[in-house]
């Protein structure tokens, strides 16, 4: 198939933008990377009268590393965070999830924002995002700028927090501090760059004994939204993370899911799978970091 028609408009700047969602509210689309809208379209999933090109915006392009937190704008592209060493010492669990994202040329077109904004039940960043804890920004013309809690911007599937008339302006990742600070990300696809069947990520802070101090973990893949474990987490603490141990909790946790099932994948292998995946991320995280 192919898109119905549309027209097409490149922003000047995040202010006409914001203009130009004000008056054409629902009708319009914003677009950057284009890597779900545009294939949402050619399947007339999405039918937008309005493109509103922000690729070329530089005001949502930009990468700030403070002490404690990594602040991206929406329309930074995945493969430029890739790139970015310091992202990847610092916050590792971003780039072990954009390995998993698509292929090289997808990465090389895909935003931060957009993946985030379409919340794809197995996409990867929003996983991401709710394990960090991280703090989405929108923007729209009436009411300027409010922060939006990653736990209450993913709402169901392909469906968030955002209006017809906002634009997700930048991200805040928080960054864990101290040491000994691991973290893991897997997934399940039918071949590298498919949607997953499941995924699991994790991030664990060891004490000088070995015991948790802090952890977050959660499963995408296997519900309307990606999935974090606050209390199944919170019990870790003080806890040494044996095999034993992360196998009871990733069963906990994978018991609560609920799959669907498709030509794939059972719900109850995805069950499996996401318990399988979780106790291996679990393990791979709790592996000491000075």
């Amino acid at each position: 198939m192919k898109a119905a028609a549309f027209d097409y408009i490149r922003a000047d700047n995040v202010e006409h933008a914001l203009s130009l969602l004000q008056q054409h509210g629902g009708d319009a689309k914003l677009i950057a990377g284009g890597q779900t809208l545009v294939p949402m379209m050619a399947m007339r999933l999405a039918r937008p009268e309005l493109l509103v090109d922000i690729h070329r915006l530089d005001a949502l392009r930009t990468i700030t590393l403070t002490h404690d937190t990594l602040t991206l704008g929406a329309g930074v592209r995945q493969c430029e965070v890739e790139r970015h060493a310091d992202i990847g010492q610092r916050l590792p669990l971003i780039h072990q999830a954009l390995h998993w994202v698509g292929h090289q040329q997808t990465r090389n077109r895909g935003t931060v924002g957009g993946s985030l904004a379409y919340a794809d039940p197995s996409a990867e960043l929003p996983l991401t995002a709710l394990i960090l804890g991280a703090t989405l920004h929108l923007e729209n013309a009436e009411d300027g700028v409010r922060a939006v809690a990653a736990q209450d911007f993913f709402l169901g599937p392909m469906f968030t927090a955002i209006g017809d008339t906002d634009l997700l302006r930048r991200v805040d990742w928080p960054i864990w501090q101290g040491t000994r600070i691991g973290s893991a990300f897997q997934e399940t696809a039918i071949r590298h760059g498919d949607f997953a069947m499941a995924s699991a990520a994790c991030q664990v802070q060891l004490d000088a004994q070995g015991l948790v101090a802090r952890a977050s973990f959660g499963l995408g893949g296997v519900s309307g939204t990606p999935l974090v474990f606050a209390e199944l987490a919170q019990q870790l603490v003080g806890q040494r993370l044996s095999p034993e141990l992360a196998k009871d909790v990733a069963h906990a946790a994978a018991q609560t899911c609920d799959p669907g099932s498709d030509m794939h994948a059972s719900a109850d292998y995805r069950r499996h799978l996401a318990a399988a995946l979780l106790a291996r991320v679990l393990l791979q995280a709790a592996t000491p970091k000075e």
